[in-house]
């Protein structure tokens, strides 16, 4: 089992740690709710040092990027970030991830821990361009400072004016007196903050010059466990959940990153459901009767016919209702249209509700 460099901190902190993607990871401190609601109203911070990052640089770069991935690349400026699916040849996502264009023919992906050996594979066979790779990801470790109070806190540690970095741009400087860091305005909460990329040996001194810095705002280490319920009332699909190598971007509702102004694996396909409509549909739920959906649960309508699975589940803790997504036969897929959960044998009424969760 893999560990980050902050392992002994987690476990100094508290925290309850789990197996994740070959990592242990810390899935709770002080507990999921509590958290999150730190997370949504104050600020904190995450070790997500799991997460694989590949460098593609060199000629032929651009080319192979546009080949495996969804979104056009080509209208980045150095600097940018840009939120991606890595396609098959079938339309199918092999991974979702967040591309960086560090500078002319030089690019960073950030992958899912889960994912990375698959994807770095599914690069190397479509590699016929010649661009270069590089799997640094056991070198690299990443932070995720986010809430509404992450500017104030994290501009302590930098020179960098803050402000000047829009969301998913990102810079390269000095960060808590290690130099080379990046900055990146990106996360996976919806609540706004930073993401921090360092070689492994700076990751504690960083960490706790974060953790210091935070101490008047009552900063707060948060688990994996918060970060899955963060993400889902903001509707962002999970790989592994919403997202496989059989689901398409344009059945999970991610048309707006499947760019055809260029050809790339399996667009044929994608366009014509662009194009036609999917037989599926990605949808939000929040639960009218009482209970808890979780991943797998089947999806019924009023005629008791199965028309769906649900992919993700919890009872929201800044809600305080029970919210979900999952796939549902497109036709049935319109807001506010009732439907019904099986939980343990019980139909459980619910209903189609647009996200973010509100």
């Amino acid at each position: 089992m893999k560990r980050t460099a902050l392992y002994d901190s987690h476990i100094s902190l508290g925290a309850k740690m789990v197996d994740f993607a070959g990592y242990l990871m810390p899935v709770q401190y002080e507990g999921v709710k509590s958290e999150h609601l730190s997370v949504k109203h104050n600020i904190g911070i995450f070790d997500v040092s799991h997460m694989g990052e590949f460098i593609i640089y060199g000629n032929g770069s651009l080319e192979l990027l546009q080949l495996c991935l969804s979104n056009d690349i080509s209208v980045l400026d150095n600097g940018e970030a840009q939120y991606n699916c890595l396609l098959n040849d079938n339309g199918g996502i092999v991974d979702d991830l967040i591309l960086y264009k560090l500078s002319e023919d030089k690019y960073m992906l950030v992958v899912n821990a889960i994912n990375i050996e698959k994807d770095w594979e599914h690069l190397l066979l479509k590699n016929s361009f010649g661009a270069q790779m590089q799997n640094i990801s056991n070198e690299y470790s990443l932070l995720s400072i986010q809430g509404p109070k992450t500017t104030e806190v994290v501009q302590q540690l930098t020179k960098y004016d803050l402000s000047t970095i829009s969301y998913y741009n990102f810079v390269l400087t000095e960060f808590a007196d290690k130099k080379d860091v990046i900055i990146s305005n990106t996360g996976y909460t919806g609540c706004g903050g930073f993401e921090i990329y360092c070689k492994n040996d700076q990751l504690k001194d960083i960490w706790k010059n974060i953790m210091n810095a935070g101490k008047k705002n009552n900063i707060k280490p948060i688990g994996l466990a918060a970060r899955d319920t963060l993400r889902l009332e903001m509707g962002f699909c999970l790989y592994g959940n919403e997202l496989s190598d059989n689901i398409t971007p344009i059945e999970a509702g991610l048309g707006w990153i499947t760019k055809f102004s260029k050809e790339f694996n399996g667009c044929k396909l994608l366009k014509s459901q662009k194009e036609n409509g999917t037989d599926r549909k990605l949808v939000g739920f929040e639960l009218i009767d009482k209970g808890i959906p979780r991943k797998d649960y089947e999806i019924y309508d009023s005629d008791n016919s199965n028309i769906g699975v649900v992919t993700s589940g919890t009872m929201s803790p800044s809600l305080g209702r029970a919210i979900g997504l999952g796939y549902v036969n497109a036709n049935l897929s319109k807001s506010g249209s009732i439907i019904y959960i099986n939980i343990r044998n019980n139909m459980v009424k619910a209903v189609i509700s647009k996200t973010p969760f509100k």
